[in-house]
């Protein structure tokens, strides 16, 4: 069983979010009690990598963490033989890489279950269903109107919780972003049958009919041109519903200045918060399975 991407079934994304609410209650346990898991990233993190380790050891289980600057892939070690390596000691990997479709192919070579951590500009799973349990517990998964602003092009987190969102009926998608940066062709495809997704909406316009504001930062490594964010201000959010939250992934920059943390529809915080339940729920399912 590997959580390669979002395209998960209902029934396994109701499973997790109801799993999650257990985890939320317990924090500890010890279902995954003399696991181990080892968590690989090509690629900065805090909060996802953070997030793994502790839920592993709120789980009862042990952790390898690879520090890659210090590995063998210094000494030009392929992806592939560091997971056929590292699967001799681990229950479960953890990977995050700079290639799209690089976990995938990870996937590949081992038995042993992978979570994508992020794969380049493609998805980030894990991050979709801990925003798709804030969602929940925040206002409920009804019909809502979800507003996706920043760089959608390079934002995984966006090209993920988009997908995740088709197995759920009235769900209205708004993207406000440079054109350079707008939502990729094949997702807009893919969500086409089953969700309604607009572009010619302003953000001041938007900001009024929206449920869900989920802001992303211009991702500048990704980058070679500068782009001016869209801020989003504590004036700005005077014409936003009282009943709204603003999400975002983390970590932020301009787009979303700190005069915000104390608007009660902030709820970024309480987004990474809940990828601690929903990660737990993540590994006990997963570790299971196999």
């Amino acid at each position: 069983m590997h959580l390669l991407h979002s395209e998960l079934s209902l029934s396994v994304i109701l499973y997790l979010l109801e799993r999650a609410e257990y985890m939320k209650k317990i924090k500890t346990g010890t279902m995954l009690k003399d696991k181990i898991m080892t968590t690989i990233f090509y690629e900065p993190s805090t909060r996802t990598k953070c997030s793994f380790q502790a839920d592993m050891l709120r789980l009862g289980g042990s952790i390898i963490d690879i520090n890659v600057d210090q590995s063998s892939v210094q000494k030009g070690e392929t992806l592939e033989d560091t997971i056929r390596t590292v699967s001799c000691y681990s229950d479960a990997i953890v990977l995050r890489h700079p290639r799209k479709s690089a976990v995938t192919d990870a996937a590949k070579v081992t038995e042993i279950p992978i979570i994508n951590a992020g794969d380049g500009v493609g998805e980030h799973p894990t991050q979709a269903l801990l925003d798709l349990f804030t969602i929940k517990n925040e206002l409920g998964l009804g019909s809502m109107t979800i507003t996706m602003v920043g760089d959608l092009k390079n934002g995984r987190t966006v090209h993920s919780l988009a997908k995740l969102l088709t197995r759920f009926c009235g769900i209205r998608l708004i993207y406000i972003s440079p054109k350079e940066l707008s939502m990729p062709n094949d997702i807009v495809e893919y969500l086409n049958p089953f969700i309604e997704q607009r572009t010619d909406v302003s953000l001041e316009d938007a900001i009024k009919v929206t449920d869900v504001l989920y802001v992303t930062r211009i991702q500048k490594e990704r980058e070679t041109c500068e782009y001016e964010p869209y801020a989003i201000t504590p004036e700005l959010l005077k014409s936003a519903k009282k009943k709204m939250i603003v999400m975002h992934p983390l970590p932020r920059q301009s787009e979303l200045p700190p005069d915000l943390d104390d608007d009660p529809r902030a709820a970024y915080f309480r987004q990474v918060e809940n990828g601690l339940y929903m990660r737990m729920a993540i590994l006990d399912y997963v570790v299971k399975k196999f």
